[in-house]
């Protein structure tokens, strides 16, 4: 997401290499590059004009201070103004003191409006609410089945009629059935259009006047660029809207939809999907965003993805085994699994701060890795995952897992001779003992290209003192992301 536009805001700041303010000569080297990469990303052209004069106003002449050089403080003008064009602040979901709560979803056809109907309703469920779904799209094909079956994987109870059955009588007969059992929140999904026609509004308007919503919330494709915002500007100005739902910007997004809605339709963008998961919707923060698009990272949104998986005492016992250098397989297993339910490991890897230039090919490859480590860790005993010893004290034990796999011994090998090197630095690390001379420190890390385990006879466990060791041809692992 947005890799191409922020290659090119680091491109810009190097007009001001070697500089010592900044002036207006190096501003508008710069400022030509901003504006070629927010146009790239399909930016509206009007916010663009706006966004450039903007930043030009407030970073020519601003004092420089010592220690920060022109470059960095011309980003954190671009920074600041990035935030304010997509609204500054996160814009709450509207939270009725009369309960339920109604929200409308809208949108067109194929903006994934029924995901996210899903999705909102797994979000407000997790924030120990009591949601409702309302199938009310009467003409997609399936579309009430796919909302039933999305309701069912995310444990929040769905309400349907008949497909015969008017969508306004369908959203209006759902509300009281929420008001009589006590639902906090009702979120009707409605049916979508391939375009904004008269019939598809006229639903809308009739619907609405049926359920008096608290919110109504455009679904909006961020593939289609700057075309979002105005779609979002035409069904404000016929329906009425509060704010949009971002979808699809875990693919080949550009950007231009999240920078341009809330400058354009004057609407809050309240959440953004960012994968097919059910889980994957985030509440929309301008300046987390800003701060991926120009690569420092998303370090609040990690945590809280990691927090959600997470149990303390669960983080209390895995410290100790680190501590203890007591951590084995099954544990090692646990995490990657746990990681997998926060996300791709490409879109948390650029979260980080300082890891957005990490190729795409690289974190492949390392995902790649991670499954074959899997695979052999699966073809372990319990009691060799749990003592990783065992292995280490018998060649035979070794063989077996790689027989089991699908790989070489020397694999093997080389997995169990990072883990235990892993091991061992975690438990310095924990120690307050710093970080020794590494030598690749995790599985996979290794830089020597020797396998601790290869003698002249191809054999030897860890600990016995091999007779020559040869090097081997280094192979990938767990650190090689």
């Amino acid at each position: 997401m947005f890799d191409e536009l922020t290659n090119q805001f680091e491109d810009a700041v190097k007009a001001f290499k070697g500089e010592a303010k900044i002036s207006d000569e190096n501003v508008d080297e710069a400022l030509k590059q901003v504006r070629r990469a927010l146009l790239e990303a399909d930016v509206s052209l009007s916010v663009v004009k706006d966004f450039i004069e903007e930043v030009r106003v407030k970073a020519v002449g601003t004092e420089v201070v010592r220690g920060i050089n022109p470059g960095q403080k011309f980003i954190q003008v671009v920074h600041e103004q990035l935030v304010n064009v997509m609204g500054g602040e996160n814009d709450p979901l509207a939270n009725s003191e009369k309960k339920p709560t109604v929200i409308l979803m809208a949108g067109l056809q194929g903006a994934g409006k029924t995901t996210a109907t899903a999705k909102l309703g797994l979000f407000l469920k997790e924030k120990n609410q009591k949601p409702l779904l309302v199938a009310a799209d009467t003409y997609r094909p399936a579309a009430i089945d796919q909302l039933v079956t999305l309701g069912n994987q995310i444990g929040v109870e769905v309400f349907n009629l008949s497909s015969n059955s008017k969508p306004e009588e369908i959203a209006r007969r759902g509300l009281e059935k929420a008001r009589d059992e006590g639902f906090d929140t009702v979120l009707v999904d409605t049916a979508g259009r391939l375009q904004i026609d008269t019939e598809m509004m006229g639903e809308m308007v009739r619907i609405k006047e049926a359920v008096q919503p608290d919110e109504v919330l455009l679904v909006v494709d961020s593939m289609i660029g700057q075309e979002a915002a105005d779609i979002t500007r035409s069904f404000h100005e016929k329906v009425g809207i509060t704010g949009a739902v971002l979808t699809k910007l875990d693919g080949d997004s550009r950007g231009g939809a999240a920078l341009s809605i809330r400058k354009i339709s004057g609407k809050p963008i309240k959440f953004i999907g960012t994968g097919e998961k059910v889980e994957a919707l985030q509440p929309f923060y301008p300046e987390r965003m800003a701060s991926r698009i120009l690569g420092m990272g998303d370090v609040l949104t990690l945590v809280e993805k990691a927090q959600k998986e997470v149990e303390i005492a669960d983080a209390e016992i895995m410290q100790k085994k680190l501590q203890e250098a007591t951590f084995d397989f099954s544990d090692f297993v646990k995490q990657m699994r746990m990681i997998k339910r926060m996300g791709s490991l490409g879109g948390l890897i650029k979260m980080i701060p300082g890891m957005n230039k990490i190729d795409d090919g690289m974190i492949k490859s390392g995902e790649d890795q991670l499954k074959k480590i899997e695979a052999m860790i699966g073809s372990m005993s319990v009691e060799e995952r749990n003592k990783p010893e065992l292995l280490a004290a018998q060649p035979s034990r070794r063989r077996r897992v790689a027989s089991g796999s699908g790989h070489q011994p020397a694999d093997v090998d080389k997995v169990l001779a990072d883990f235990q090197r892993m091991r061992g630095l975690m438990k310095q690390m924990s120690s307050g003992e710093g970080l020794p001379g590494m030598d690749g420190g995790i599985p996979g890390m290794s830089s020597s290209g020797v396998n601790p385990y290869q003698s002249r006879k191809g054999r030897g466990a860890p600990g016995s003192a091999p007779r020559r060791q040869r090097p081997v041809k280094k192979k990938k692992g767990f650190g090689d992301l």
